[in-house]
């Protein structure tokens, strides 16, 4: 016993010791404080010290002189030796940089000559975790822009680039180029080519140390999109290539997964001429990982070919939008319209020639031949894109012209130099027909007109120079296609060997008047219907053939046969288990890409990948089939994705799931006839394989909102009013609450049929204010709240259906349903002048009903009937009753 008395005598004392030490801190100042414990030989101490500066500087935030006076001991601070002190105090430097700029007139530049300096020295510290937490401090800093522009410039990339010097030591390299990498998009395209493209450049070839290339080869895509298309094709490329081909399949496969946003930041020829084959070698390369790499990438570099003009159209034809210049109707439509009949149609004589013979020239001027084309054929409307009619002779626009599917130009022109002569101005008009074996052939060379088109931008805006812009553009574009234009006419003449010379040599000028998505870029020629002596059915023929042999190489075909080699089994084997999953993943890219007039391509793919034995494979083509109905349109969509979409439908929730997610976005896209047998198929997403997966049927219902738009009030009444009243009795609150949102919409929807919305109002009330469960009472307090909130129904409607049910729950045994139904009256009812005027024949059961629940013995009840809660909206309730799942 003498032993524990003396141990709890120690005891005491060491408590009675920390106290005084407690009291003593307290009686010190925040400086003082932080003084005696940075001189600490502690580490902890240090570290506390480290971690309270933040709290120290606010203590002291009124006083300048004490704020700097922090802000050097932090200084102070950076020289500890300890390391773990270090890093903790760079952990709170961004901390510390957010209450500096918070308080600038208070500490001007304190973070410029305080901190910075600290971080861009810890940048190159020898403990690793320092050096770490600097860079991640460095991120932070630059992504909440409290760093200075001058101060990037002068401290922190001058020591990046040291610390990627060959002699420097190989971690700090490799994590000084990182961060390089990861500044460049912070930083931007000045100081990134100026400062720290050529160190990239060298890092790239870094022989000795692979791990440098492959962190430029993991960011190249970020550094491309970075400096842009000229610096990267100039400058990177070459680079690319040969990281591309490094002997470390790291490096190689670091360069495969990159491979798309490389490509966006280069022009569509590198792509199509040299990227092609260099990604080809990828997907053939002797690592499996880098194959793998390789096709996970191979969707997104396809869909780098796509042509900007297919963004943004809606489904419908007559619904397309497009933020274009229309060169018929906006500033420079004449003279465009001038330029395009000098040099593609012909001029004044041979228009004239032409109206007398429409069946000599591919594309006619005059109105009346724009008049003879339909808008909606079924070439435009499934095949081609939109593209430019030719406009009137005269450069008038009819009035059904004004705005349609094909009268729209993707991208401004480039622009024109004025001082420039067009050497081809004054040749004779280059007509689409001539001499057989001709073609419209340029008066100037490919070069030539490239550099006239580069140096004509700075005038773009002259309406002159916009019309022979479109004249220089016209004649490239056929210069490009002249390859696929002699590959389609021979096409045409072997499988066709009974045409007359006059029809050959139209097909040879149709071919140029076909904008070929190589060049939808610039140009958009429209498909001119052809008249005359070639019939209806020779020119769905020529069409098919163009499209077959020229619109077709919009991809390359050795990308596009790698991707639908992608559901060969033998790939899962040697490249990826998961490999049809990746190419299910990219399909809709690739069909944006390719077009609705080559949809053929794809098609089987597409079904194989809908059959594939791994759920996964279908559930990630469930998930996008309505992004790939709204790019193949209405009857693709009925002929090929219909199908599928049904056997979704019936396969695994894990699927299902996909398709319940967007069932308003695809049922939107079908004709009402298709879309109305969908109605009796409803009521089987009730049904799942798990009766525990509640989240399916709450998906369900605010499926179901959405589609009211779609069918009518009677289809509404008759097939989907089961379904609601069901989600409203579901066991899980959540499902209920939005079930309740469906309810009152479905009145509002009904609201305009007053049999129908009767009918409907008369089972709601059965249903559910004379149910025997107080859950469903309370629903339809809930529904009342929402009708009149939302103005789903008239208020003498709601009066006449609704409010006497309404009143009689005053009496209800349940206190949560009086409660609800003080808040309804009070929130809702009260706040319309309808039931608050005087002469209204409800306003005295109105204010009986009030009264009652003002004096009712439930607090709760008797709170919300007196005063008026003005936060506390349905909302909330809402919220308050998800609270509990079941």
């Amino acid at each position: 016993f003498a032993d524990l008395s003396l141990l709890q005598e120690d005891s005491q004392e060491d408590t009675d010791g920390s106290l005084d030490l407690v009291s003593q801190d307290e009686l010190l100042s925040p400086l003082a404080r932080l003084d005696k414990y940075a001189a600490s030989e502690n580490v902890f101490n240090r570290q506390m010290v480290a971690r309270s500066l933040l709290d120290t500087l606010k203590a002291v935030s009124e006083d300048e002189g004490d704020c700097f006076a922090v802000l050097e001991r932090v200084s102070r601070l950076a020289d500890d030796s300890e390391p773990t002190v270090r890093a903790e105090l760079m952990e709170q430097i961004p901390h510390i940089a957010i209450f500096c700029q918070e308080h600038r007139p208070s500490v001007p530049s304190a973070f410029s000559k305080y901190l910075l300096p600290i971080v861009v020295r810890y940048l190159a510290d020898q403990n690793n975790q320092v050096r770490k937490t600097s860079q991640a401090a460095l991120l932070v800093l630059l992504e909440q822009d409290l760093i200075e522009r001058a101060d990037v410039e002068s401290q922190i990339c001058p020591v990046l680039v040291d610390l990627t010097a060959p002699d420097s030591n190989d971690d700090v390299k490799t994590e000084a180029m990182a961060i390089i990498c990861k500044m460049a998009p912070m930083v931007g395209k000045d100081i990134t080519e100026r400062l720290f493209l050529p160190r990239f450049c060298e890092m790239c070839c870094d022989c000795r140390m692979f791990h440098v290339r492959k962190v430029c080869a993991a960011n190249f895509g970020d550094m491309c999109s970075v400096v842009g298309g000229e610096a990267t094709e100039e400058l990177l490329l070459p680079r690319f290539f040969q990281l591309c081909s490094d002997n470390v399949w790291g490096v190689r496969k670091a360069c495969a997964e990159c491979f798309m946003t490389v490509s966006s930041a280069t022009s569509q020829e590198v792509r199509r001429t040299k990227l092609s084959s260099l990604f080809i070698s990828l997907i053939s390369d002797p690592s499996r990982w880098v194959r793998q790499a390789a096709f996970q990438s191979l969707g997104q570099f396809i869909s780098t070919f796509a042509s900007p003009s297919n963004v943004g159209q809606c489904f419908r034809e007559e619904q397309v939008e497009d933020y274009s210049v229309d060169l018929g109707v906006e500033g420079g439509g004449e003279q465009v319209a001038e330029a395009l009949t000098s040099d593609v149609s012909c001029d004044s004589e041979a228009a004239s020639e032409s109206s007398r013979n429409p069946g000599d020239h591919c594309c006619s001027t005059s109105a009346a031949a724009v008049a003879e084309v339909p808008d909606a054929g079924p070439f435009e409307e499934q095949v081609l894109p939109p593209l430019l009619r030719c406009a009137p002779q005269e450069g008038t626009v009819l009035e059904q012209e004004l705005y349609n599917s094909f009268h729209y130009w993707r991208t401004p022109i480039p622009a024109i130099d004025l001082d420039v002569e067009l050497q081809g101005d004054k040749a004779p008009a280059e007509h689409c027909s001539g001499s057989p074996g001709s073609s419209a052939a340029p008066v100037l060379g490919r070069k030539e007109l490239e550099e006239l088109i580069e140096n004509l931008e700075p005038h773009i805006d002259d309406p002159d120079v916009k019309g022979k812009l479109f004249l220089l553009t016209f004649r490239l574009y056929s210069t490009l296609l002249k390859s696929h234009v002699e590959r389609s006419v021979s096409v045409l003449w072997d499988t066709c060997p009974h045409c007359s010379e006059t029809e050959t040599h139209l097909l040879r000028d149709t071919v140029l008047c076909v904008s070929s998505d190589v060049f939808n870029q610039t140009l958009k020629v429209r498909w001119m219907f052809l008249t005359g002596t070639i019939n209806d059915a020779y020119s769905i023929f020529v069409y098919q053939v163009i499209v077959t042999h020229v619109e077709r190489d919009v991809v390359p075909q050795a990308l596009l046969d790698q991707y639908l080699s992608m559901t060969d089994p033998s790939r899962a084997q040697t490249v990826d288990m998961e490999i049809a999953k990746h190419c299910a993943y990219s399909l809709p890219g690739v069909a944006l890409t390719l077009g609705r007039q080559n949809w053929h391509c794809l098609r089987d793919t597409y079904e194989t990948l809908a059959s594939d034995m791994q759920w996964k494979v279908r559930r990630t083509l469930a998930f996008s089939i309505h992004e790939l109905a709204l790019i193949l349109g209405d009857q693709l969509t009925a002929a090929d994705l219909v199908p599928i979409f049904n056997s979704f439908l019936k396969d695994l929730d894990e699927v299902r799931i996909g398709v319940l997610k967007h069932l308003y976005d695809f049922l939107k896209l079908l004709h009402q006839e298709t879309r109305r047998k969908y109605l009796y198929q409803l009521q089987e997403f009730l049904v799942t394989d798990n009766s525990r997966n509640w989240r399916f049927r709450s998906e369900l219902a605010e499926q179901l909102v959405l589609l009211l738009e779609l069918y009518s009030a009677q289809d509404v009444y008759d097939y989907l009013r089961p379904l609601a009243f069901s989600l409203c009795t579901d066991r899980v609150s959540s499902v209920r609450w939005i079930s309740y949102k469906l309810v009152s919409e479905m009145v509002r929807k009904l609201s305009s049929n007053t049999a129908l919305v009767t009918e409907f109002l008369v089972e709601l009330v059965d249903k559910f204010c004379h149910s025997p469960k107080w859950s469903g009472r309370q629903a339809f307090a809930f529904v009342c709240q929402l009708v009149v909130e939302d103005d789903c129904l008239s208020l003498e409607q709601f009066s006449k259906h609704l409010l006497g049910p309404l009143l009689q729950l005053a009496s209800d045994p349940v206190p949560n349903v009086r409660v609800l139904l003080a808040k309804t009256l009070r929130q809702s009812l009260l706040e319309r002048e309808y039931f608050v005027h005087s002469g209204n024949s409800h306003q005295e059961a109105l204010e009986q009903t009030l009264v009652a629940l003002q004096t009712d013995l439930d607090k709760d009840v008797k709170y919300f009937a007196s005063v008026h809660p003005g936060s506390t909206r349905i909302s909330e309730d809402a919220l308050s009753t998800a609270s509990s799942t079941y």
